[in-house]
């Protein structure tokens, strides 16, 4: 129960520290990529207490977990260079999913511990 809870409370606490002007925003669409555990439902038994998620399901995988690291770090750089103000919003939106995808990877990846 304790992880479920993990993974609404620290991408809230994730946008209120390091978004503070616009952190429910930035919570919100962190909390929304939670939704990546739908691919649990192709697992059988779809719930597991002691499965490890990291490389099991396929939006954990390795490759996944390397473009979700991707989604983050390109805004990072892009951003650096002279962009339209439309442009730099749609990389900060990209740049928050991908960091809301790393903490649910970082949360799952404790269970594996």
């Amino acid at each position: 129960m304790i992880h479920v809870v993990l993974h609404f409370l620290i991408p809230f606490l994730a946008g209120f520290i390091f978004y503070r002007t616009r952190w429910i925003f930035a919570s919100s669409l962190m909390i929304i990529t939670m939704l990546v555990d739908v691919d649990h439902l192709l697992a059988d038994p779809i719930y597991e207490p002691l499965r490890c998620s990291i490389n099991f399901h396929p939006l954990h995988s390795y490759l996944a977990i390397g473009l979700y690291v991707l989604l983050f770090l390109i805004p990072v750089l892009l951003k650096k260079r002279s962009l339209k103000k439309s442009v730099k919003k749609r990389l900060d939106i990209i740049q928050l999913i991908g960091l809301g995808f790393i903490i649910h990877m970082a949360l799952d990846a404790v269970d594996c511990l």
